[in-house]
């Protein structure tokens, strides 16, 4: 179903069935056809497997590729990861680019199962929108700029009606800022509504596979979309206490876009200068985002639970502002580890605006009936 225009951005990006993954987690080995018949699937990232188990409950076994705490950027499937691959029935993605690896892994394995593309229908916002500027608002004067940029071209009719034009236009202005959008950012499960698009679309893959039971499924898809629904009206409700202007968030990366977007926040800046977290921050970049947490008055860095928080600790240090890591960081690109607040994506969404929330000085609502336990 197409997403609510209201929580989405510029770049409308088609899912790619082929586009990128994550990383796996080791000792990947219980796919395959499963002893009672039970159809296998194999999931990439944490999050998408824990949505396809709540969808899946007793339909289908599940599998994850990708380990609590692991980098969602790069991957090298081991020899194991590849059998459990190859032997699945269903491989769910992440998608929008996220996943990388995944066409050399699916030719390595010999995949030849159902692919379930979570990001079908979604938006993707460009991979700079929250780019580092002195000013919180730069997104829309890049975009403003990219507009003029195709204007200003003595040829701009040409340009729109050659596709390759087009593209060497946007390259170069990509060129100029120093960044590299690729497909767009696809840390998409970030906002909770997104997420429910997310659920629906893997419920659709698995409703589809052969010795499902169908009905199992929708009825845990409904269970599962009314509890992100509760969990997207209490993020919102809280978040609304806060004025528009005081809503200022530093992160490890650049990983938040959508969760952003959804609740009008204002980002101003990453420790690391990229949506990808295996990128290193210069210290020109360290002093220009120190400078900016003293001009706009952010009170809190956050870490990330699967990024060494030494980086943000520092530029807290620096600014004078509170740092949030260990148990405080925030789940970004990986749940958490079995038996933290963060292991489920419930519970990690929870406990990112829990944080959130108390860096901005507010102390949030009780949770709803329906998230709790």
């Amino acid at each position: 179903m197409p997403t609510a225009p209201n929580r989405r951005v510029r770049l409308l990006a088609p899912a790619l069935a082929a586009a990128s993954v994550t990383l796996l987690a080791g000792c990947a080995t219980g796919a395959g056809a499963s002893g009672d018949g039970t159809p296998t699937v194999v999931a990439t990232t944490t999050q998408v497997a824990d949505f396809a188990r709540e969808v899946g409950g007793g339909a289908v076994e599940v599998t994850p590729l990708l380990g609590a705490g692991q980098s969602a950027h790069s991957f090298d499937p081991s020899a194991a990861q590849l059998l459990a691959l190859g032997e699945a029935d269903a491989l769910v993605v992440n998608g929008a680019g996220l996943e990388s690896w995944l066409d050399d892994a699916i030719a390595a394995s010999g995949f030849d199962g159902t692919l379930i593309d979570a990001s079908t229908g979604i938006e993707l916002a460009a991979t700079d929108e929250h780019a580092e500027d002195e000013h919180a608002d730069e997104a829309h004067a890049e975009d403003e700029h990219a507009d003029e940029a195709h204007a200003e071209d003595e040829h701009a009719d040409a340009a729109h009606a050659d596709d390759e034009h087009a593209d060497e236009a946007h390259a170069e202005d990509d060129h100029d800022h120093g960044h590299d959008h690729g497909e767009g950012n696809p840390h998409i499960w970030t906002d909770p509504e997104l997420a429910e698009t997310m659920v629906e679309n893997i419920a659709d893959g698995l409703a589809e596979l052969d010795g499902v039971d169908a009905d199992l499924v929708r009825e845990g898809e409904a269970d599962y979309l009314d509890r992100l629904e509760a969990l997207d009206a209490w993020i919102e409700e809280n978040v609304e206490q806060v004025p528009v202007e005081q809503r200022l968030l530093v992160t490890n990366h650049d990983a938040f876009t959508y969760f952003l977007d959804a609740y009008d926040v204002t980002f101003v800046g990453s420790v690391i200068p990229s949506f990808d977290d295996n990128a290193e921050p210069s210290a020109a970049e360290i002093d220009a985002l120190v400078e900016r947490i003293r001009e706009t008055g952010v009170r809190a860095v956050f870490s990330e639970a699967s990024i060494s928080p030494k980086a943000a600790e520092t530029i807290a240090s620096e600014a004078g502002v509170t740092v949030y890591s260990g148990d405080d960081a925030l789940y970004g690109d990986s749940l958490g580890q079995p038996g933290s607040e963060g292991e489920t994506y419930l519970g990690s969404q929870i406990h990112n605006a829990r944080l959130i929330l108390e860096s901005w000085g507010v102390e949030p609502s009780a949770l709803p009936d329906v998230l709790r336990g």
